[in-house]
């Protein structure tokens, strides 16, 4: 409403402004005569109309602005996603996030490195380049200028590798340390106290290393276990370590490693590997032509144990994503209904709040099971494909 009525004083002004001003002329200058007066009526009243045109345009794109404000508000899916994505930078309170590298190499602009605060959250460009949607585009807009009207170079970006140390990739850093002073400190307490009992943390450690091995490795593996126990430890704590940092809200926890297909399809490949250089020929012989199956039957079989080969690591990379990923979008969808309904009312959203936060709590409980199990779940298929790979001929 009160743009409408800015507009009509504006419109009521400009129409207004030509006559009064031609008047003005007139009297100030009699002898111009009454062509002169007339061509400064009609030059002020074109000016007027440029100048009414420009000011509804402006109150028009006002009240757009003021209405699309409006509308805008708490939006659960960019939340949640950004939670569960990657970033270049790690959120910690408020406005306030960590900045982390930004390294990128292109071969016309050469390489480039700079802090991810250069972007200012997305607002800015930086180095010829700027943040769009999560992702480093190229462009040619000079630094500084607004990122959002900013135009993207497709062909540079491209050709640009992004190698920058992001929230996910800081993580891995951060999880890594972490099983290296804890594994260090405990290898340290054995040699120090050989022949005690364990105690502090090489208690805590202890019965899950002993639980591996035994219920996982020996079970699955046989004798030959050893050999690869470094291993399944190595894939256990590590996947059992980031479950449970991407349950913690702050730094150094909040990400979600093992929810990011890039790092479950890398643990994949590992078993993969595994698994295709220790299989010994009784497992190849059943891959490839399987024992006392015509060969008929082989034609149609043999495609399916090669299939089935690709489809195991496959499962692994899914299975781990998909369960990490879940708990994490249902524990933060119960909690954005808060927000979801405080929108509408401050009383549905303190009505909501209490249901809504007895589901986050219990669902964050049912994480820190999940967290184990899928540890679990990883390393005991892991174990069955490679004791698959090793197991020997029985012979009755």
């Amino acid at each position: 409403m009160k743009a409408l009525l800015r507009l009509s004083f504006l419109l009521m002004a400009a129409l207004l402004m030509g006559p009064l001003s031609a008047q003005h002329e007139g009297h100030e200058h009699p002898e111009a005569g009454t062509v002169q007066a007339d061509q400064a009526v009609h030059d002020h009243a074109d000016h007027a109309h440029a100048d009414s045109a420009m000011a509804a345009t402006t109150t028009v794109h006002e009240a757009e602005a003021a209405h699309h404000e409006e509308k805008k508000g708490f939006d659960a899916g960019t939340l949640i996603m950004s939670h569960i994505g990657d970033e270049h930078g790690w959120h910690l309170w408020g406005h306030t996030s960590l900045p982390l590298p930004i390294i990128l190499y292109n071969s016309e602009r050469g390489l480039s490195v700079f802090s991810s605060s250069r972007f200012d959250h997305g607002h800015k460009t930086y180095g010829g380049y700027l943040l769009h949607d999560g992702h480093i585009a190229a462009t040619d807009s000079p630094d500084g200028s607004d990122a959002h009207h900013a135009t993207i170079n497709e062909e540079l970006t491209k050709a640009t590798w992004d190698i920058s140390i992001t929230k996910n990739v800081m993580s891995l850093f951060v999880s890594v340390t972490l099983l290296l002073i804890i594994f260090l400190s405990v290898a340290k307490a054995y040699t120090r106290r050989a022949g005690q009992a364990p105690t502090g943390l090489q208690n805590l450690i202890e019965p899950i290393i002993l639980f591996v091995r035994d219920d996982v490795a020996k079970s699955a593996i046989g004798h030959k276990y050893e050999r690869f126990l470094p291993y399944l430890l190595t894939a256990f704590f590590f996947i059992f370590l980031n479950n449970l940092l991407g349950l913690v809200p702050f730094f150094p926890g909040g990400a979600n490693l093992t929810g990011n297909i890039a790092v479950t399809i890398v643990l994949a490949l590992i078993t993969f590997i595994i698994v295709t250089v220790n299989g010994n020929k009784h497992y190849w012989h059943h891959i490839l032509a399987m024992p006392g199956v015509p060969g008929w039957v082989l034609a149609i079989l043999t495609p399916v144990e090669i299939l089935g080969m690709f489809l195991k690591p496959f499962v692994l990379m899914i299975r781990l994503f998909a369960n990490i990923t879940a708990g994490h979008i249902i524990a933060l969808s119960f909690f954005s209904l808060i927000f979801v309904f405080g929108e509408t009312s401050a009383g549905a959203g303190y009505g909501v709040a209490i249901g809504s936060w007895a589901f986050t709590v219990f669902m964050m409980c049912l994480e820190l099971l999940v967290a184990f199990i899928q540890a679990y779940v990883f390393t005991f298929l892991s174990a069955m494909y490679i004791g698959a790979a090793v197991e020997e001929p029985h012979h009755h």
